[in-house]
């Protein structure tokens, strides 16, 4: 059973940066287009950032587009999310997901994911 593994949340004041990582130990890494995901108290799970298996294309959501930057570096299964100019409406549950080459598109409903990651808490106060 595959199990992603994020870090790098905490708590930072408005304006701040975090960088997180997601971990994908024992994953073809590679073949799999992989996305961030939040959750904020009492509200609805939402997209933040995708990015395809081959790192060639990305999307973002409207409300982080130029303040949020998603990477890869396959050689080390591993994802990253940039945050900066961090605002309070940010604090959420942070989750990575990855599915098997499916388009950025499709990453972006966040629907049929392969596997999930258990999510790590970002905390921004004003």
């Amino acid at each position: 059973q595959v199990q992603l593994v994020e870090s790098g949340g905490g708590s930072v004041q408005a304006g701040g940066s975090l960088r997180l990582s997601c971990a994908a130990p024992g994953l073809t890494f590679s073949s799999y287009a992989m996305a961030w995901f939040r959750q904020a108290p009492g509200k609805e799970r939402e997209f933040v950032a995708a990015i395809t298996w081959s790192g060639d294309s990305t999307d973002y959501a409207d409300s982080v587009k130029g303040r949020f930057t998603i990477s890869r570096l396959n050689d080390k299964n591993t994802s990253y999310l940039l945050m900066i100019s961090l605002k309070p409406e940010d604090t959420a549950v942070y989750y990575c997901a990855v599915a098997w080459r499916k388009s950025i598109a499709t990453m972006a409903k966040g629907v049929a994911m392969d596997y999930w990651g258990k999510g790590t808490l970002v905390t921004v106060s004003s």
